[in-house]
Formats: structure tokens, C-alpha cells, sequence
């Protein structure tokens, strides 16, 4: 069993994984931290993880952008596996997170859902076959709350793309200003926001011929947590390094 410390638990995606291992044995949650405390969630919550003194194997981080250097010096400072959900981090922050990596094993990955990052490496398998024969186009949806456009996913996709294309594609996010055919040298992407789409992604590789998609859709957001988990698990018992989905995916395809 991993025994998991739950930084953010108060938060959606805390309480969605506390959830998740009341209903698997391989996992535990054993305490937690968050700007309040509280003690519903059936495991002791500090405001404070220095303050926690209970033994865990591995941290999983769910919160902010302010929250994470504190719990990224605190895992150093353990010496436990660090998973960093959160995203939007600034770069002082991400330099910091791979600082650690030298000491402790660090899991980051800006998707933690496992299905999606096997939709990586298929369309960076897809690219290497289809382009340039092909436009490839990007639709990315989400709930109407969501703030930023595109989404990271949408970018991380982009970013594959851009490298099995040798950097040869511009990203184009939109096209109302722009009265001209569209260029071969395009990568267009675009968003939908409405609703409470927990997120959908879908590229096409479109040709005069026929259109190839591959495309993602979350059912839950129990998916993420799923990842962290399975992110933390992988974690432990790891040397020192930085470690990302695409290398649990990556034994997959091999």
C-alpha cells in the first residue's frame, strides 16, 4: 500500500482522489494539508506541512501556483516522491521543481490523465506518417469557467506536432482577422468553451482525400486522479530524477 500526504486536499481534485483510495486498497491517504483545516475528510489536514507527523511514502499535489514551492521544499526536505499536479506555474517555480529533481524523484506532467498521453504519442506517431501530406488542425472544449485558451493540453499537443515537424508549423489560433487561404505552413488551433465539458481534445490530419482524427474526451475528472496516483506509485522507489507520464506511456509502446 502507498501511503499518500495530500497537499490541496480540500480542493476538487483532493477530495476526488481522498475518494478514489477509500475505494482501493493500494492506496492511502494518510494526511493532508490545506489553507484550512478540516477534519471530514477522515485523515488528519495540517495548514502547515512541516506541522504533519505522520509517515507517508510519497506527496501528491493538487493546489496553486503560491502553494507549490512551499510543499516542493518540504518533499526535499523529507526526502519523499514528490507528483506536482498544478499548473499555470511560473518559471521560477519550474526552476525550482527541477532543482529538486537532483535530490528527490519528481513526477510533473501538465496532463495527468494516462489516456491522453497515449493520444501523445499517437499523434506524434500519426505526424511522422501523415505530414506533410496533410493540414492538421487542432479542437480543444472545455466548461465554460475555464480562463485560459487555448488549453495547456491543446498546447502540449501543438508542441508534439511542432516536434516531429522540425519546428516547421506556425500556431494559429484564429483566423476572423485574416483574409487568405489558409498557409501549409499552418497548425491551426482552436477552443470551445460552454457548459461543464470537462475536456475534449481532437486532432486532424485532414488531406484532399481523407480526414484522420484522434481524439480524447475526460468522462471525469476521477482521471487526473487516477494519474496521480498511478504517478505516485511509479514514484516510489525511483533514484533522484524528473519523471513525466510519457515514461510510464513510453513502456507501453515498447
Amino acid at each position: 500500500m502507498v501511503k499518500i500526504f495530500l497537499n490541496g486536499c480540500c480542493g476538487k481534485m483532493g477530495r476526488a482522489i481522498a475518494a478514489m483510495c477509500k475505494k482501493n486498497d493500494e492506496f492511502k491517504v494518510v494526511a493532508g494539508c490545506d489553507v484550512v483545516s478540516s477534519d471530514e475528510l477522515g485523515f488528519p489536514v495540517f495548514t502547515n506541512p512541516t506541522e504533519c507527523d505522520v509517515e507517508f511514502d510519497a506527496i501528491i499535489d493538487f493546489s496553486n501556483a503560491k502553494a507549490v514551492p512551499m510543499i516542493t521544499n518540504y518533499a526535499v526536505t523529507m526526502g519523499k516522491p514528490f507528483v506536482c499536479c498544478t499548473t499555470a506555474l511560473p518559471d521560477e517555480t519550474v526552476a525550482e521543481i527541477l532543482e529538486a529533481s537532483k535530490k528527490i524523484p519528481v513526477f510533473k506532467s501538465a496532463n495527468m490523465s494516462y489516456g491522453m498521453n497515449v493520444l501523445f504519442e499517437l499523434v506524434r506517431q500519426a505526424t511522422r506518417a501523415l505530414f506533410p501530406g496533410t493540414d492538421i488542425e487542432i479542437v480543444e472544449a472545455h466548461h465554460n469557467r475555464k480562463l485560459d485558451a487555448p488549453s495547456g493540453t491543446a498546447l502540449m499537443i501543438a508542441d508534439v506536432i511542432s516536434e516531429e515537424t522540425d519546428n516547421a508549423l506556425e500556431y494559429v489560433y484564429e483566423r476572423h482577422s485574416k483574409m487568405e487561404a489558409r498557409g501549409k505552413n499552418e497548425l491551426g488551433i482552436s477552443s470551445i468553451r460552454g457548459g461543464n465539458i470537462i475536456g475534449e481534445h481532437e486532432v486532424m490530419f485532414i488531406s484532399d482525400e481523407e480526414i484522420v482524427k484522434i481524439s480524447h474526451s475526460a468522462q471525469t475528472r476521477d482521471v487526473f486522479g487516477k494519474g496521480a496516483l498511478t504517478a505516485a506509485a511509479f514514484l516510489v522507489g525511483k533514484d533522484p530524477g524528473y519523471y513525466s507520464m510519457q515514461d510510464i506511456v513510453s513502456a507501453a509502446f515498447n
